[in-house]
């Protein structure tokens, strides 16, 4: 059985920062596209991040325009772990933060396509 399970997430100030992580089990992370999304309240649950395999030992990161800057995906295929590190937060980043896994390498933003999600984890940044 595939579980995503997020953690990391609360609530700071804006200018802050937070590293979220999902803990993965029952799939082997390194077949896997692995991504962050993240939805705020009353709105589409959007991409943030993914994490693509290019060839041995080479990944490919991708980032929503307004987070490029300031956050970063990584992976642990060793631990099945994937993080988030979130610098200079700021409120509209304000959202529940979603793990997600897929088994393709290839480019998309789109949630649907997507295999596996984590329950969420939610990051509040004050003002």
């Amino acid at each position: 059985q595939v579980e995503l399970v997020e953690s990391g997430g609360g609530l700071v100030q804006t200018g802050g920062s937070l590293n979220l992580s999902c803990t993965v089990t029952g799939l082997t992370l390194n077949s896997y596209t692995m991504a962050w999304f993240r939805q705020a309240s009353g709105k589409e649950r959007e991409f943030v991040a993914d994490h693509r395999w290019i060839a041995v030992g080479l990944y490919y990161q991708d980032y929503l325009d307004s987070v490029e800057d300031r956050f970063t995906i990584s992976r642990d295929n060793n631990k099945n772990e994937v993080y988030l590190q979130m610098n200079n937060l700021k409120p509209e980043d304000t959202a529940v933060y979603y793990c997600a896994a897929r088994q393709s390498f290839s480019r998309t933003h789109e949630a649907r396509k997507y295999d596996y999600w984590g329950q969420g984890t939610q990051v509040t940044v004050s003002s």
